[in-house]
């Protein structure tokens, strides 16, 4: 459980849904905030006031993906969850681009969304603690506000998570991680059985970020145990 006393807003038009994940929140000690529909979600979550928005995908008056897009437009960070019974890739992808932070899909079980939501929280607390908006490292700058990594001025292609996964490393820069940890530090939760998920990852990224991805400078391998990132 995160040490703080943190505040989530619960966006779900369906009344079953909502009670039982409230109960399930207020349970695990959060405060916990409860509407309806998307006008009212959309206007209390521009307040900044929470700490994670559960946000349903389909709700009367403005649906889930425009909460989102608009609130990440007004520049309001506070990770979202977003949830939703549609079960198609490009109904996740959508959520995700739209600056979801995370895309549950109904029904799920408790434990899991208690999971992710906790992981969320984790690493939203790190990145307000980490303080700078940059880092430098060889010919490389990463901007953690604009979720973006620059070579020169040349801005270089991640995916979604191979970005997660280089701010991770460079937050706990000098730090060795096992696979395990960077599997709930990244993706929130085991959403992969293999830790082999991290291994694929870290290759792609060397193949980025490296001048020799089979002697790497930044991301080095931890024998038998897992990796480091190292920039002075």
């Amino acid at each position: 459980m995160i040490d703080k006393k943190c505040r989530i807003l619960l966006v779900e038009d369906e009344p079953g849904m909502q009670l039982t994940v409230a109960d399930r929140l207020l349970g695990e000690g959060y405060e916990v905030d409860t509407v309806e529909d998307g006008l009212e979600g959309s206007r209390l979550a521009e307040s900044g006031e929470y700490d994670l928005i559960l946000l349903d995908v389909m709700l009367p008056g403005k649906n889930g993906l425009d909460v989102c897009r608009d609130l990440r437009a007004a520049g309001i960070e506070t990770p979202v969850m977003m949830v939703s019974a549609k079960t198609q890739v490009i109904d996740r992808v959508l959520g995700l681009k739209m600056g979801a932070d995370d895309y549950l899909i109904k029904p799920f079980d408790l434990i899991e969304l208690s999971a992710r939501i906790e992981a969320l929280i984790r690493r939203s607390s790190q990145d307000s603690a980490d303080g700078g908006q940059s880092f430098v490292f060889g010919a490389f700058s990463i901007d953690f506000a604009e979720k973006s990594l620059y070579r020169g001025k040349t801005n270089i292609d991640l995916s979604f998570q191979e970005y997660n996964l280089l701010e991770f490393l460079i937050k706990n820069r000098n730090r060795t991680l096992s696979r395990e940890e960077l599997l709930e530090g990244v993706w929130g939760y085991d959403e992969i059985p293999s830790t082999r998920t991290v291994d694929v990852h870290i290759a792609w990224l060397r193949q980025k970020i490296e001048a020799d991805s089979a002697n790497p400078v930044f991301i080095r391998t931890v024998r038998k145990y897992g990796y480091k990132f190292v920039a002075d």
